[in-house]
């Protein structure tokens, strides 16, 4: 198999980094390489022998780990096609019943959308993934086959995670249930969930429901929370009871949590300390509509928060992009983040954080990680994020999907 080097570059501290690759892990990486044996080739200069060494002269781009998107909808996305009209009513069951509707009478094909959406992910840096796909009585598992489609045409290159998601809720729909067991035995990572109480509205017995699953296939879930203030706390209060209870401590993630940002500091601090001890995790898209969960409490208490784009480009919203340096930027906009050391705090929530996050292994910029690197034309984070920084190398599980700005 081929080595690769990447040298000239540097680290997000400043400094000179090189970095070598190997079947498809970070085999070498400091300040400079030794000299290689085997033969050397340019990236672009052909396929090179058996034993070569690729080599690409970074110039002085700025290394980063590949980005990570935490939260998004590959199977919703018009993506690449003609403009979506939105006319949809403002509350949630609004866009729910919509989107099922819209979906059902175009024949959306989750599968050409998915594929293009993630190739532009990939195209961009992001080289981890986690997507949520719809599970309902009326689609089955059609969405669900076009994304595992699309995993595995990029699975040499884009790391995803599937989560069966229940969009149009679980309890008012009968089957539901049974449809959210066939799609986590068909290929499904994670199991989704919705708001108990304001879409199920019977929140013990939908969080029930969800751990019996969960349980009964040992698999993580993934659970969206819009659910506002002494509601949400609510649901939170009773997820917490399930997780110490059933052992599902560090399994848990929980989207959105609106309602973490609208407690007093120290409700939330005491809220976020029991989280931190049952291993939940956050993953926050930054609206700038919304209330958020509270940044920096989140760090000081040891909660993960990701970050990521929720839907892109489909019938919820216009919005949104594959570029997760432009979500990183949301991520300082709605947090007010300015200083370049904070910046790198948005940054790691597009990185490390979102890997933390959705348990991604063999993740960074050290030896034996999976080699997933980008390149970028930036002095360091901050300028990277706000300037969205061309990328001019993407690396993905040890290959080349970008160079010199162009996708391969």
């Amino acid at each position: 198999m081929t080595t690769l080097e990447i040298r000239n570059a540097r680290a997000l501290d400043g400094k000179p980094v090189e970095v070598r690759v190997e079947h498809g892990k970070i085999a070498a990486i400091g300040p400079s390489l030794p000299a290689s044996q085997a033969s050397g080739a340019q990236v672009g200069d052909g396929a090179p022998a058996h034993d070569a060494v690729r080599r690409i002269d970074a110039r002085g781009a700025l290394l980063m780990p590949g980005l990570v998107e935490a939260h998004t909808h590959l199977d919703k996305t018009t993506w690449g096609m003609p403009w979506y009209v939105n006319e949809c009513g403002s509350r949630l069951i609004d866009r729910i019943d919509n989107e099922r509707a819209w979906r059902a009478a175009s024949g959306h094909d989750a599968g050409a959308a998915s594929l293009a959406l993630g190739r532009a992910f990939l195209a961009a840096g992001t080289t981890r993934l986690r997507t949520h796909v719809d599970i309902d009585t009326e689609a089955g598992l059609r969405h669900l086959e076009g994304v595992l489609a699309t995993r595995e045409t990029l699975r040499d290159t884009l790391d995803m995670q599937i989560v069966a998601f229940p969009q149009s809720g679980v309890l008012d729909r009968a089957g539901t249930v049974e449809w959210l067991d066939a799609s986590l035995a068909r290929g499904a990572d994670v199991l989704g969930w919705l708001d108990p109480c304001a879409i199920d509205r019977d929140p013990r017995a939908s969080l029930d429901a969800m751990f019996a699953l969960a349980d009964k296939h040992g698999c993580p879930v993934d659970i969206h929370l819009h659910e506002p203030g002494e509601m949400g706390v609510f649901s939170f209060e009773l997820m917490l009871e399930r997780i110490l209870a059933l052992g599902m401590q560090g399994k848990v993630v929980v989207s959105h949590a609106f309602c973490l940002g609208e407690l007093d500091a120290a409700r939330a601090d005491a809220l976020l300390a029991r989280l931190a001890d049952a291993g939940v995790a956050l993953v926050t898209t930054a609206p700038p509509s919304r209330i958020v969960p509270p940044l920096m409490a989140c760090r000081r208490a040891g909660v993960p928060l990701a970050g990521g784009n929720d839907g892109i480009r489909d019938t919820w919203t216009p919005y949104g992009s594959p570029d997760m340096l432009e979500r990183a930027m949301m991520i300082g906009l709605r947090y007010n983040l300015r200083r370049d050391d904070e910046l790198d705090i948005a940054l790691d929530c597009v990185t490390h954080q979102g890997a933390r996050t959705c348990w991604f292994e063999d993740y960074g910029l050290h030896v034996g990680a999976r080699a997933d690197l980008v390149l970028v034309d930036a002095l360091n984070a901050a300028q990277a994020i706000v300037t969205r920084a061309p990328r001019r190398w993407v690396v993905a599980n040890g290959h080349v999907v970008v160079s010199e700005g162009v996708a391969v």
